[in-house]
């Protein structure tokens, strides 16, 4: 299978317990934001670059770490260990500052690479 080459189109600041958290979108990709300040919700697609190279290897999990609950692979899970470690979430834009974008419900680490932004 060929090499596959991601982007990132921003990088997340803030902390996962601020309400309001920024998304800071590289100048090269400023004609992409055009009109998204229409959008009440977004989602997100980031990589979770502080996932060690070992849990990417780790393809069963007991969902949300609940021993209790049978093995289960993790493209049946939510759980962040995965073999391309993108994580996705459905946030509220607040606004747009140009090329920073202030939303709301945001799980993402400060300084994960943003590498697609999508209506929703």
């Amino acid at each position: 299978m060929p090499e596959m080459r991601i982007r990132p189109v921003g990088f997340v600041t803030g902390s996962p317990e601020d309400e309001l958290r920024t998304i800071e979108i590289s100048p090269e990709f400023e004609d992409g934001l055009l009109r998204i300040e229409h959008c009440e919700h977004l989602w997100v697609l980031f990589w979770m670059h502080a996932l060690p190279e070992e849990e990417r290897q780790v393809l069963q999990v007991h969902p949300r770490g609940d021993r209790a609950r049978p093995l289960t692979g993790v493209f049946a899970t939510h759980s962040p260990m995965r073999p391309n470690p993108i994580g996705m979430t459905r946030v509220k834009l607040v606004r747009r500052e140009g090329l920073r974008l202030v939303v709301e419900g945001l799980d993402a680490l400060a300084g994960s690479p943003v590498i697609d932004l999508k209506s929703g």
